[in-house]
């Protein structure tokens, strides 16, 4: 049996009467939603479908089910057990629980048209899915015929419902829920919660896992008490404890009515997963401003199979483990020797969390673990002349003795995964968000901003720098971003940061929750009590599925291409155009381009440079060499450095630069914006009669008529001579400029038009003002013409790259 003929709708059809007759039906935005009627609960989503006429590829229906319901928002509701992609010859299942985290994930664009598989947010989610929707159970329906029906009915069941039961694969979308039915009725007002770090997921957790309206996991940072919650749990100076204690502002009638139709507590088994992933609970700007992010299990185990290389099979024995932002305290899951290991956080609510989790096995001791603010709380008790405590320490006396002692002292391994928020992200460099004033608002930003300068901006920085001035000799084991490493804005923190670098490797940062971008996260091991300058740093990569790509190796002491730049600034000369620049690694080049409009902001920050007739050579090769490799997650962070003298003696690298700065996309010179002086063709050349371009200076200084100041051909006036892929590339821009120049009659054609100009006319923009894809382009020879050009400028791309590391401008 198969039903290959039939088009989506029969299809759909079909299968419900076939294989679902027992449940309700339905499809808009889903192609296919099972529910059941409950008397009680009303409609129950058993599972959600993509479907597909004739053949299709199952794992790209599945990243199109995905991303509709990322789209919208449908993860926030009642969500199936199951998830199902379906055609006319078989049907694929997959539970929900697996891909649940994907939703939660912040650098996937879910506003992206799910059905387009060729996005480039579609591609990238089906390279991260690929080994979970190898899972997927397929039936085909020939020859799999009963074994599907038997499926179908054993996990499908809706008999005996009389509650809907809580699982880890819908806890999260239950706390939705909750919190539009129940969160205003509590007598707490949360705006002034927020800000003293109360969260009301701490009281769906003390509601959740909880019987006959009494919590019945104690150490969490709420428990609830039939008709009122406790909350924030203190000790007193005379030991006693006190909490807080809020109620109902409707005698809990909203509270009663939601819990009437959910069943709690869920399974025990869930438990401790549940608690574990509170963070799923947590909102998005609180997760930031704290910088909790969650280490996969993986890289958690990969991190500890590096320590055990690096300190030998039996390290837990000879070694303390402290993780000092230890979150619900998943980094220390694989250690044994509890005498040895310590966790601390500033969350007090996660202390709860791991205290009820040591009390179903966690392998730690309850007074190992403890709250404490890094970056303001004091090692030490702080005692007066005669010895007497005035101020007792938040640590532990055990761990303050190995503090205090040099040679335990280098027996320490400081485990972490540390905050990485910043008082400056890309959004608030671009104006679309605002500064982390956190960041900046503790005392050891307060204790070392003078001496690490911008780096201190970094938060994970912070907790480095501490550790290495205060908690001298000991073994730093952490996970971070890489810019202490090589960034520009490290510089004086690499000066005081004098250690020996054991072991390490990098892996995608989009494998942790909440972490934006495309870049790598390092594991790096430092002996801290070997004070070496950082030379060079050699790493093993991984991809997200841990498997070995390679090594990176990272340069620490570098000279920056922008100093080199600098010896071609003109401020005299006339201006042509702007060179818009930041940063000074790929992660930056987004914000690379040439244009004739700069902002105000523009301006106010100096991010530019003059473009004038006698330094357009130097400015098309920094310009070139921060664009001809892609970046990627692995190179992100490579920094843009000051050549050697080999590229001065290389005029065919130089006019290849030329040719690809005139024809790739960040050269957003317009004549909308004022005189267009790069266009590299002549009227003649491009057929029009009617009337002269405003600017020759491109064309003429091409063919040898404009002398280069700067001499980087030389002192004599000649014609450029462009390899066989730059005059390949001039060839296909030609034809873009002619085929442009026939549409004279359309009311937008422009006589100067640029490059830039050329495709705004044929793709148009987006209502917020974006230039559209060329996808989206209606006439189809321009499409054709375009995709001529970018096959040539990737050509003569790949013929740049190798010299940008030949030159020094990249280090391999």
């Amino acid at each position: 049996m198969n039903f290959i003929h039939l088009s989506e709708e029969p299809l759909k059809s079909k299968i419900k009467d076939t294989y679902f007759t027992k449940f309700s039906y339905s499809g808009s935005k889903i192609d296919f939603t099972i529910t059941y009627k409950h008397k009680n609960l009303g409609e129950i989503n058993l599972l959600w479908a993509e479907a597909k006429k004739g053949e299709s590829d199952i794992k790209k229906s599945f990243i199109q089910l995905i991303l509709t319901i990322g789209k919208y928002k449908f993860y926030t509701e009642q969500t199936p057990n199951l998830l199902c992609a379906f055609d006319g010859i078989k049907m694929a299942f997959l539970p929900f629980i697996k891909i649940q985290e994907v939703f939660y994930q912040n650098d996937i664009d879910f506003s992206v048209t799910p059905s387009n598989h060729k996005s480039e947010q579609f591609l990238k989610l089906l390279k991260q899915l690929n080994t979970i929707l190898d899972e997927a159970q397929i039936f085909y329906y020939k020859k799999n015929d009963e074994e599907l029906k038997a499926f179908i009915k054993e996990n499908l069941t809706s008999e005996n419902i009389s509650k809907f039961k809580i699982d880890k694969n819908n806890f999260v979308s239950i706390y939705y829920k909750w919190s539009k039915s129940v969160k205003d009725s509590i007598s707490i007002d949360w705006d002034l919660a927020k800000k003293s770090g109360i969260i009301d997921a701490d009281f769906y957790l003390a509601d959740l896992l909880s019987k006959d309206n009494v919590s019945i996991v104690e150490k969490l940072f709420a428990v609830l008490k039939k008709d009122y919650y406790e909350f924030n749990e203190k000790k007193t100076e005379l030991g006693s404890i006190i909490a807080e204690k809020t109620g109902f502002k409707d005698h809990q009638k909203a509270h009663k009515e939601f819990w009437a139709i959910y069943e709690r507590p869920p399974r025990e088994e869930f438990w401790d997963y549940i608690i574990k992933r509170r963070d799923l609970l947590v909102d998005q700007d609180i997760r930031e401003r704290k910088g909790a992010f969650f280490t996969p299990r993986i890289w958690v185990d990969k991190a500890c199979e590096y320590l055990s290389k690096t300190f030998g099979e039996d390290y837990e024995d000879e070694y303390y483990i402290w993780d000092l932002a230890g979150g619900t305290g998943n980094l220390l899951a694989n250690f044994t020797n509890k005498k040895n290991i310590f966790c601390s956080t500033l969350d007090k609510a996660d202390i709860d969390v791991i205290h009820e989790r040591i009390k179903n096995g966690a392998n730690l001791f309850e007074n190992h673990v403890f709250e404490f603010d890094f970056l303001n709380d004091e090692f030490f008790d702080e005692v007066d002349d005669k010895g007497k405590i005035i101020q007792k320490s938040k640590l532990p006396l055990n761990l303050q003795e190995i503090l205090k002692d040099e040679n335990k002292r280098k027996k320490l391994i400081i485990f972490i995964n540390p905050p990485y928020a910043e008082a400056s992200t890309t959004s608030t460099r671009n104006n679309t968000g605002k500064n982390k004033t956190a960041v900046s608002d503790s005392m050891i930003y307060d204790k070392y901003s003078s001496k690490l300068g911008g780096a201190t901006k970094e938060l994970f920085m912070q907790f480095f720098i501490r550790i290495y001035c205060e908690i001298e000799g000991a073994i730093l084991a952490s996970f971070s971003t890489l810019k202490y490493i090589n960034a520009q804005q490290s510089n004086k923190f690499r000066e005081i940061f004098k250690a020996k670098f054991l072991k390490g490797f990098i892996v995608p940062a989009y494998t942790f929750d909440n972490v934006k971008g495309n870049f790598p996260i390092g594991f790096l091991i430092w002996d801290m009590s070997k004070k070496e300058e950082i030379k060079k740093i050699k790493l093993d990569v991984f991809n997200e599925n841990g498997n070995f790509l390679g090594k990176k190796v990272l340069f620490p002491k570098n000279k920056y291409m922008i100093e080199w730049l600098r010896n071609f600034y003109d401020k005299e000369s006339e201006n042509i155009g702007f060179l818009r620049m930041i940063g000074s690694d790929f992660q930056n080049n987004v914000g690379v381009f040439f244009t004739n409009n700069l902002t105000s902001n523009d301006i106010k920050k100096k991010i530019f440079t003059l473009i004038t007739r006698n330094n357009i050579l130097p400015m098309s090769i920094y310009f070139s060499v921060r664009h001809a490799i892609a970046a990627t997650w692995i190179n992100d962070r490579d920094q843009f450095l000051y050549p050697n003298k080999l590229y001065d003696k290389d005029d065919e690298f130089k006019s290849d630069c030329l040719a690809f700065m005139l024809f790739h996309g960040q050269n957003k010179i317009s004549s909308k914006e004022g005189t267009n002086h790069f266009i590299p063709f002549s009227e003649k050349e491009l057929n029009i009669t009617k009337e002269a371009f405003e600017s020759d200076f491109m064309y003429k200084f091409i063919n040898g008529k404009i002398k280069d100041e700067n001499s980087l051909f030389g002192d004599e006036l000649a014609k450029i001579e462009f390899s066989p892929q730059a005059k390949e590339l001039l060839k296909a821009g030609k034809e873009l400029f002619k085929y442009y120049h026939t549409h004279s009659e359309d009311k937008n054609y422009l006589i100067n038009a640029s490059f830039y100009d050329i495709k705004e006319f044929f793709q148009g923009r987006d209502e917020k003002g974006k230039m559209n894809t060329p996808a989206k382009a209606k006439d189809e020879h321009y499409k054709f013409l375009l995709s001529q050009l970018n096959e040539s400028l990737n050509t003569l791309a790949k013929k740049i790259e190798p010299k940008i590391y030949e030159y020094g401008f990249l280090k391999e």
